[in-house]
C-alpha cells in the first residue's frame, strides 16, 4: 500500500525497512530522517506506508533505549 506523505508525517520505507519522518521532497523522491535524528535518505514514494501511532511510539522508545545504553550519540 502506498501513501501520499506530508511534511512531518511518520512513514515506513518498506524498501529498506526503516521508519522515518518526512523532511522534504526532491525530484521523484521523498526525503526521510530516522526517528531520533540522523542522516536523511531518499525514498521512493511507492514504497512508503503510513505508520500507526503505536509504531511511531515504539520507534521513539527504541531510539531512547539505544541512547541510554550508549549505542547512539
Amino acid at each position: 500500500m502506498t501513501c501520499e506523505p506530508r511534511l512531518g508525517d511518520l512513514v515506513e520505507d518498506t524498501g529498506v525497512g526503516k521508519t522515518g519522518k518526512v523532511m522534504g521532497f526532491e525530484g521523484p523522491y521523498v526525503q526521510l530522517r530516522p526517528v531520533g535524528g540522523g542522516c536523511e535518505w531518499d525514498a521512493e514514494p511507492g514504497r512508503l506506508r503510513p505508520v500507526a501511532v503505536s509504531e511511531a511510539l515504539r520507534a521513539g522508545v527504541s531510539v531512547a533505549n539505544a541512547r541510554s545504553r550508549g549505542e547512539l550519540p
